[in-house]
């Protein structure tokens, strides 16, 4: 029988190659069958007992994007967030725009009073009746999952947020709601105390269906650093500028223009964006 391969996770622990679990991410990320195939067979060769999961991701990556870049930018979805850095308000523009999408007001940064004291909100969002008190944690890796203290501190700020809202009989508002969105994951007495006590979690890949990686795709609000096509350093001027969805250039191609971009270039950019967003924007 043929021994197995050991790889190392982020968290250092050794499991098991799982080839199954590589191809599916390739399918996911609409890599064709044919490039799926070849680029397992090609990490297969190169395996070695230890190899870690990010060497592995590399690996594929690097062949994608050599070979489709659309897919090598669905496939580094998680990086791609991870890069909406280094200060955490990218990411908090970033969920603005996810609710504004699903026909939200979204308020991004602003401070609200308490009963008690006032409060940093990242992101107010309402609609009809609703008004919903989000919180956007920002992580630049995976690190630990985040545990019950941080819904167990939000909840008391969206209580005390939520008491003064109360006070106005005048806003429309009755159905208030606190929201907690990270791009890593919670421990499961995290998700435990959000249940009980009513708050919404929202982490790369919970709740099912409703998780953010599950929202980008649906909405196909991707991330500007996601692009194969602009630099690092590219990206982050945007970043800096506010900017932090393809979407957004991609309407606005002056933005383009703006920061010196060829013709060329613009023309390509274009193009791997609408591939991206599986030709959403032509079909507008």
């Amino acid at each position: 029988m043929k021994k197995k391969i050991k790889v190392r996770k982020f968290s250092g622990e050794l499991v098991d190659f799982d080839e199954k679990k590589l191809i599916m991410s390739l399918k996911n990320a609409k890599a064709d069958h044919n490039l799926a195939n070849k680029i397992v067979n090609k990490i297969r060769k190169e395996l070695y007992d230890g190899m870690t999961t990010k060497e592995i991701y590399n690996k594929a990556f690097k062949l994608l994007k050599s070979n489709q870049r659309p897919s090598a930018a669905r496939y580094k979805l998680k990086r791609a967030i991870m890069e909406l850095g280094p200060s955490g308000f990218p990411f908090e523009n970033f969920i603005g725009h996810i609710f504004r999408h699903d026909g939200y007001t979204a308020d991004v940064g602003i401070v609200m009073e308490g009963n008690c004291v006032t409060h940093e909100v990242d992101v107010l969002a309402c609609k009809d009746d609703k008004c919903y008190i989000v919180e956007c944690k920002y992580h630049n890796s995976q690190g630990k999952p985040n545990d019950v203290k941080i819904p167990l501190y939000i909840h008391s700020r969206y209580n005390d947020i939520k008491r003064k809202l109360e006070q106005d009989k005048t806003n429309g508002f009755t159905n208030y709601q606190g929201w907690i969105f990270i791009n890593t994951r919670f421990t499961s007495d995290a998700m435990d105390y959000a249940k009980c006590s009513g708050l919404q979690l929202v982490s790369w890949d919970y709740p099912e269906n409703k998780s953010l990686k599950h929202r980008i795709n649906k909405s196909r609000l991707f991330p500007i650093t996601a692009l194969t096509s602009l630099t690092k350093r590219e990206k982050q001027a945007f970043l800096e500028e506010g900017i932090v969805l393809c979407k957004e250039i991609y309407e606005s191609p002056e933005l383009l223009h703006k920061n010196g971009f060829s013709e060329s270039r613009i023309k390509k950019i274009q193009e791997d964006i609408n591939d991206l967003c599986e030709n959403h924007f032509s079909e507008d």
